[in-house]
């Protein structure tokens, strides 16, 4: 049995020797190579392999050997010799006498004309599963070799397994990265060509080449988050980072931790410093939406931002310099905001450099069927083997509709019909939209003044739930009450 006290040693020994393996600059094949040389060099032995695991097969990777050319198209199946019984059996080895052990085969000294005295052999793992083995063969000193250089050698595979470990890791990080690229950018495309889309494409390219403060303004679900991305994509900071949060969506002191961060004891729970999103984007772009939703202390910390380039972590003293692009988004009116009092005038400016306006679909129905294709292809819940289209009838009835919710409510249409319907053409029937909100019914004449504006009353607030598809918060919003008042009259009114 190996003792663990011994083996710690030998690790410290060993890491001590090759420090510069964990420069990360050097490939995989340069720090194999160097972890190779220095298994020889401390062993003091004649030579050393190092094989990997294919198809079950074992192919010479490295090797000291002279003959590593000839090795170079040599297999060795699993259980075959000493180093496949090693792979075979996930266990290191050592063999003091070669020539006599059962388990030795000459094939790979019929090669190198070399026929070793001992052998210390090691099996590399990655997630327990062997991936190759690592080998010493016959000291320089002419000695056979002991169990403590076996233990010197296990060190060296472990560095061997990280060092591919960290290579396959990054591999795979790679491969996934390319993925998440190509998806997002399919995710996050433009789509239309009618006049005004194009026309807003024209504009975002005038306005992406430069760095001024850009507020978008359109309805909730018109795309502006992605107009954001298109204005980043398309700027000198496209390399840099994109980040986006919502305005409306936290509380105001979590609001200003997640742009501003804090320090350590800033408040309770702070245990660390942690930075916000205006450092974490530096040098990139910074989407807000709904910013017409800061309370006013947190715009008077934005604007101090959007004015001196800088700000103060919550809890601290120092200043923090950035360089980030804002681009705001609001589905309110600003204007009227400003002259009620509820949005900062000097902020408003700062944010109104350069204005985009989003048209609703409304307004651009001819960019519905190039929407629904583009809808259909970026789905992944329908099998790649189903060739989905919308029939001539359906795709009339998507174009007739008001669509109140935008390209969401397309997309979420599209995401229904797809789960919902049969068979590889979409009908009618598979998209159960809203009907067009009906007309306030004239009111009696003779009934109490109360009564006609309770009846008033939840005839508008349902429609304008039915408009927001049941969502109080956004409801709340465009009737500029707060949720908790919608939520009582909801229920006031028996609501649904």
């Amino acid at each position: 049995m190996i003792d663990p006290a011994i083996t710690e040693l030998s690790k410290i020994k060993i890491l001590a020797s090759v420090t510069d393996l964990l420069d990360s600059k050097q490939d995989i094949d340069e720090k194999l190579r160097k972890i190779m040389e220095a298994s020889v060099n401390t062993l003091e032995v004649k030579a050393s392999s190092l094989m990997m695991l294919k198809d079950k097969r074992l192919r010479f990777f490295l090797a000291t050997t002279k003959a590593k050319r000839e090795l170079e198209d040599l297999e060795i199946g699993m259980g075959e010799g000493i180093a496949g019984w090693v792979a075979a059996n996930n266990e290191p080895l050592l063999v003091k006498d070669v020539q006599n052990d059962y388990r030795w085969s000459s094939k790979v000294s019929e090669i190198t004309l070399f026929v070793p005295k001992s052998i210390a052999c090691c099996p590399l793992r990655v997630q327990d599963e062997v991936v190759g083995v690592l080998q010493v063969l016959d000291r320089k000193d002419g000695k056979s070799l002991e169990k403590e250089d076996l233990e010197k050698l296990i060190s060296f595979a472990q560095l061997a397994e990280t060092t591919i470990a960290d290579a396959t890791r990054l591999k795979t990080i790679s491969v996934e990265n390319e993925y998440l690229k190509k998806e997002n950018e399919s995710r996050y495309s433009l789509v239309g060509e009618s006049p005004k889309f194009k026309q807003i494409l024209k504009d975002a390219d005038k306005i992406a080449k430069s760095n001024a403060t850009c507020i978008l303004v359109g309805e909730s679900g018109t795309g502006k988050e992605l107009v954001a991305r298109y204005l980043h994509k398309k700027s000198e900071r496209s390399s840099n980072p994109f980040i986006a949060t919502n305005c409306g969506a936290l509380p105001e002191s979590i609001l200003e931790r997640e742009l501003f961060g804090h320090e350590k004891g800033a408040f309770t729970g702070a245990d660390r410093r942690q930075i916000g999103i205006f450092e974490a984007a530096d040098g990139g772009t910074i989407f807000l939406d709904e910013v017409s939703e800061m309370t006013p202390s947190t715009q008077v910390r934005f604007l101090r931002v959007l004015q001196e380039k800088s700000f103060q972590r919550l809890g601290g003293t120092g200043l923090t310099h950035v360089d980030v692009r804002i681009i705001a988004a609001t589905n309110r009116n600003l204007e009227q905001l400003v002259s009620e009092g509820k949005f900062r005038e000097d902020l408003f400016y700062r944010l109104n450099v350069v204005k985009l306006e989003l048209p609703p679909l409304s307004e651009r129905k001819d960019d519905i069927p190039l929407l629904v294709d583009f809808f259909l292809k970026n789905q992944n819940i329908v099998p790649l083997s189903r060739n989905m289209k919308v029939s001539g009838k359906a795709m009339q009835y998507l174009k007739n509709y008001s669509w109140p919710g935008n390209v969401r409510e397309l997309e979420n249409a599209i995401e229904r019909a797809l789960v919902m319907g049969e068979g590889d053409e979409l009908k009618v029937e598979d998209f159960p939209l809203q009907s067009p909100m009906r007309k306030v019914e004239k009111i009696s004449v003779g009934v109490p003044l109360k009564t006609a504006i309770d009846e008033f009353k939840k005839d508008f607030l349902q429609r304008t739930l039915n408009h927001t598809r049941s969502s109080r918060t956004e409801a709340a919003k465009i009737l500029e009450i707060e949720r908790t008042y919608l939520s009582k009259l909801i229920k006031e009114y028996d609501l649904s």
